[in-house]
C-alpha cells in the first residue's frame, strides 16, 4: 500500500455500544440542500413571475410550467445516487398525483394552489399510515439525509433498526411529521381562499419549506436527545452492574 492510499475509516461507537456513522461528505451533502432550494422554492417562484409578468401566460399555466421544477430536481437526484430509493419513489409518486390532480376539475389558479395544499396534506396522512407499516416512513427520510448514498452509509443506517430506541425515535418522528403536514395543508388551503393569487406563489413554498426546516431543526434535536437518553440509561446500567460486582458475597460457614 502506498503513502497515498489509505484503508476506509472504520466507524466510530458511540458510547451505548452502538455503530457510530462512517465518515461522509460534507461537501455533497451542501450541493444537494443547494439544487433542492433552487428548483423547489427559487426557480418556480421565478418561473411563474417571469411568464406572468413578462410574457402574458395566465396564472394556471405559469404555475403548472412553475412545477417542472421539482421533476427536474428528482431526476438528477436519482441520476445521482445512480439508484431509485424509496425516498425518490416517493416523491416521483407525489409528483405524478400533482400533474393529475392539476389537470382534474376547475383550472383556476386557486384551484391549482388548492390542490397543491392537498398533496402537501396528503403526504402527511402517508406518514401516518406507514407508522402500521414495518418501518415508518422517516426512517427513509433519515437514511437519505443522515447518509451520503454510499453502501458503508447505508449499511450502517439499515442496521441501527435493530435498537428499540431508534425504532421508537422513527416512529415519533414520523407521528410528528405527519401530524405537522396535514395541519399545514390546512392552513394553506384556508389562506388560498383569503390572499391574492401572487401572494400565495410566493407564501406557499415558503410555507411548505418553512415548516420543513422547522421539522428539520425539531428532528435534529429530538434525535440528539434521544441518543442522549440512551448513552445516559447505558451508563447508569453499567455502573449499577459494577457495584453489584463489587459488593462482597455472603460469608461462608
Amino acid at each position: 500500500m502506498s503513502a497515498h492510499e489509505r484503508p476506509p475509516a472504520a466507524p466510530a461507537t458511540t458510547t451505548d455500544g452502538r455503530p457510530g456513522p462512517p465518515p461522509r461528505s460534507g461537501g455533497a451533502s451542501a450541493a444537494g440542500w443547494v439544487l433542492t432550494i433552487g428548483l423547489n422554492v427559487v426557480a418556480p417562484i421565478l418561473t411563474y413571475n417571469i411568464l406572468t409578468e413578462d410574457h402574458g401566460w395566465s396564472e394556471f399555466t405559469a404555475l403548472l410550467a412553475g412545477s417542472a421544477w421539482p421533476v427536474l430536481d428528482s431526476a438528477i437526484m436519482v441520476a445521482w445516487r445512480r439508484k431509485v430509493d424509496e425516498f425518490a419513489v416517493v416523491t416521483l409518486v407525489f409528483l405524478v398525483i400533482t400533474a393529475l390532480v392539476s389537470l382534474i376539475g376547475a383550472h383556476t389558479a386557486r384551484a391549482l394552489l388548492v390542490k397543491d395544499s392537498g398533496v402537501t396534506g396528503l403526504f402527511g396522512l402517508l406518514c401516518l399510515a406507514t407508522l402500521l407499516a414495518p418501518r415508518p416512513l422517516m426512517f427513509y427520510f433519515g437514511r437519505k439525509f443522515a447518509t451520503d448514498g454510499t453502501p458503508a452509509s447505508t449499511a450502517w443506517w439499515n442496521g441501527m433498526w435493530q435498537y428499540e430506541g431508534f425504532r421508537s425515535t422513527m416512529r415519533t418522528m414520523t407521528l410528528v411529521w405527519g401530524v405537522a403536514y396535514v395541519a399545514e395543508a390546512l392552513v394553506r388551503v384556508g389562506l388560498a381562499f383569503t390572499l391574492s393569487t401572487s401572494t400565495m406563489v410566493t407564501l406557499s413554498p415558503l410555507m411548505i419549506y418553512g415548516v420543513l426546516g422547522a421539522l428539520g431543526v425539531w428532528t435534529a434535536w429530538f434525535g440528539k436527545r434521544r441518543a442522549a437518553e440512551g448513552e445516559r440509561r447505558q451508563a447508569e446500567a453499567e455502573a449499577e452492574a459494577a457495584a453489584r460486582a463489587a459488593r462482597p458475597g455472603p460469608t461462608p460457614a
